[in-house]
This record gives structure tokens, C-alpha cells and sequence, in this order.
């Protein structure tokens, strides 16, 4: 029972646990564990991945996806997004999508992760944080996963990404959009700037 409160005492509520990660404060880490579920102290996310929940009035508060995913892959690498994301752009975007995606250097397929799909995504390149001009080349990038129209999507990119400030879309088209978006892209400057010659 010492050893179990002793473990407890490095356990903050809100955070995310690798089963690994624990070892260091459990000679018993897998009964520890087991005892942690039991009384509820901990919840099971999946597969070695454990999470101290936060108590709401309403009940329990699920892990942020942050720290889910930094714990899963063992590193702060990686990128969230969502398609739900692409939403946020005008460009006639509205299905909304129950996944997350994870850009990332170490994993790749779906994993469910505390009752939520995260797909991830090995991508040698990815920015450190989410932008406007990233999220059109992503869209770019993933055009066929769209459920809408993509004529229709694809036209109103057009419209939205000559009206981007274009020295910042070229460095995200350049550092981020595969071979096809690459293509589209510098085949809508050089119309604009024949438009206008």
C-alpha cells in the first residue's frame, strides 16, 4: 500500500502516462496500474497509454489531444490538425470530419487513442505550429479525401490563395505541398500575373 501511495504522490491530475514512464516510481508498475484502474484514480486509453483525469461538476474532464499524442509518440514532434480546420477558409468546406490528423516523424495508420480516431501521418516536413497558408496547402495536399464538390472547392482555393500575401504562400507551397498542389499553385500565379500584364 506504501509503494502504491508513493506512486500516487508523482501522479498530477490532467496529465497523460506511458506505462514505461511510471517504472521509475513503481516496482510493481503493472498490479500498481491495475489498482490505479480499479479505483479510478487512473483511466486506460489504450494499449501502455493511462490518464489521471480532472474532475469537472459534470464529470470527468477527457485528456487534452496535445498531451495524448505527445505521449503516445514519446515526443513533442508532431503536428495536430483537423479537416474540420479547412472549415475556417471560405472555401465552401462545411462536412465536418471525426478525426484528428497527427503530422509526425515516428508513426502512421489510425490509432484510437481515449475514445478518439487519430490518424497519423509520416511526413518528413511539417511547421511548428498551425497557419492559414498551411492549412491551404494541406487542403491542396488532401483534396481527394474531401466528401464536397471538388471542382467547386478547387475553384474558390483559387480565389482565396491569390488573395493570400504571396510571398508566404510560396514558402509554404515550397517547404509543404506535395507535387500535384506544387503544380496547381504555380499555374495560378503565373495566370494572375498574366492578367494583369
Amino acid at each position: 500500500m506504501k509503494a502504491l501511495e508513493e506512486l500516487k504522490k508523482h501522479l498530477k491530475p490532467g496529465q497523460v502516462y506511458r506505462r514505461s514512464g511510471l517504472t521509475q516510481w513503481s516496482n510493481a508498475v503493472d498490479r500498481h496500474l491495475k489498482q490505479l484502474v480499479e479505483e479510478k484514480t487512473l483511466q486506460k486509453l489504450s494499449q501502455g497509454l493511462y490518464y489521471y483525469p480532472v474532475k469537472a461538476s459534470f464529470g470527468s474532464v477527457p485528456p487534452e489531444d496535445e498531451k495524448l499524442v505527445r505521449a503516445f509518440l514519446k515526443s513533442s514532434e508532431f503536428l495536430l490538425n483537423s479537416p474540420n480546420l479547412y472549415n475556417s477558409l471560405g472555401v465552401g468546406t462545411t462536412q465536418l470530419y471525426n478525426k484528428k490528423v497527427v503530422y509526425n516523424h515516428k508513426r502512421h495508420g489510425l490509432f484510437m487513442l481515449g475514445g478518439k480516431v487519430f490518424d497519423f501521418r509520416l511526413k518528413h516536413k511539417f511547421p511548428k505550429d498551425l497557419s492559414r497558408e498551411f492549412l491551404f496547402v494541406d487542403l491542396l495536399n488532401n483534396l481527394n479525401e474531401l466528401a464536397e464538390e471538388r471542382e467547386d472547392v478547387l475553384r474558390k482555393i483559387k480565389e482565396k490563395v491569390l488573395e493570400e500575401p504571396e510571398a508566404q504562400m510560396k514558402r509554404a507551397v515550397n517547404a509543404y505541398a506535395g507535387e500535384r498542389a506544387k503544380t496547381l499553385f504555380f499555374q495560378w500565379m503565373s495566370e494572375e500575373s498574366l492578367a494583369h500584364v
